[in-house]
């Protein structure tokens, strides 16, 4: 009640400073409406202190990353640890296999980031690491890989000649 009544006095004593006379007879506006109503969207007269502060381009977002990462090569590798020293057994398959094709491919050690590490999950909607694009499209982890190696699909999708 005594907050009421506070805001009842505030907002008259300002409707009458700001020659609003219809708000001192109408107390039902509320006072959010009132502060909308003379709040200004101009940036004139602030002082540089206050006025809003733009720091450039935001930084890219995960699935930025990952297209970007995608398009600049044509094997991508998302991966625990790096191919010269993998951190965990499927990563090293993955390594392994595309080494024994003379892939040129990319890779990004998802252990450096755990927002990458989960953001490659959500992109693909696959559970686990480690995770192969092949021109652009999710292929899907080492078992996949290894199947494909095995049916002798490798070729025709990394576009080398079959031996």
């Amino acid at each position: 009640m005594a907050m009421r009544l506070l805001n009842s006095v505030v907002l008259k004593q300002l409707a009458e400073k700001l020659g609003k006379s219809n708000l001192s007879s109408n107390l039902k506006v509320s006072s959010s409406s009132l502060l909308r109503n003379f709040s200004s969207t101009s940036d004139e007269g602030t002082h540089p202190d206050f006025k809003p502060q733009f720091k450039g381009d935001a930084p890219p977002s995960i699935a930025q990353i990952i297209e970007q990462d995608v398009k600049s090569k044509d094997v991508f590798l998302y991966m625990k640890g790096v191919p010269e020293a993998p951190m965990c057994g499927f990563s090293s398959m993955a390594c392994r296999i595309l080494d024994a094709y003379g892939v040129d491919y990319g890779s990004r050690n998802v252990l450096e980031d755990p927002e990458l590490r989960e953001g490659i999950k959500k992109f693909t909607h696959w559970p686990t690491i480690p995770q192969i694009f092949i021109k652009g499209e999710f292929v899907g982890g080492s078992d996949i890989l290894m199947q494909m190696h095995q049916k002798g699909e490798l070729e025709e999708a990394f576009g080398t000649p079959e031996e």
